[in-house]
Formats: C-alpha cells, structure tokens, sequence
C-alpha cells in the first residue's frame, strides 16, 4: 500500500470525522473530489490506485486536473474550486 491511502483514510476518519465534525454532505463532497482526483491520476501516471504515492501528485498533474474538470466534464469555475478545496 502506498502512503496516499492511509493519509486519505487519517484525512476522512480523523480529520473531517472527528476534528472537524464535517456533516455527511460534507464528507460526501470530499470523498468524490478525492475520487475524481485518483481516477484522474491513476490514468496521468498509469498506476493503480492503490500504488499512487503522495509524489504523485505534483503541481502538473493538479492543474491538469482541474482544467479537465472544466474542459471534460463541463464544471463550473465554483465546482471547480470546490474540488481544489478537497486536494488542499
């Protein structure tokens, strides 16, 4: 297992859960962000998902990201920094 995931699983059950008290809508936005963003890696650097590493996900590929937000699946500018909330 690479470290992206346990820093994921720490961010939803530690972070939002219990630090935060994020309410379900909330956890709900981030986790599809988050997906959206390991789907979009997983293809930029042809790895499984559960191979990614936290180096994976350089300046590049999150601008990269964000503009395919835009450009492929026709979000809004709103949408899109939405997701750049849940990466940051």
């Amino acid at each position: 297992m690479s470290a992206l995931a346990p820093t994921l699983q720490a961010f939803f059950t530690d972070r939002l859960a219990r630090q935060r008290q994020a309410s379900p809508e909330t956890v709900a936005a981030y986790r599809d962000g988050l997906r959206l963003l390991v789907s979009f890696a997983s293809r930029r650097v042809h790895k499984e998902p559960s191979q990614l590493d936290i180096g994976d996900l350089d300046a590049p590929l999150i601008t990269a990201f964000l503009d395919s937000l835009e450009q492929q699946r026709w979000n809004t500018v709103r949408t899109r920094n939405a997701r750049l909330a849940a990466v940051h």
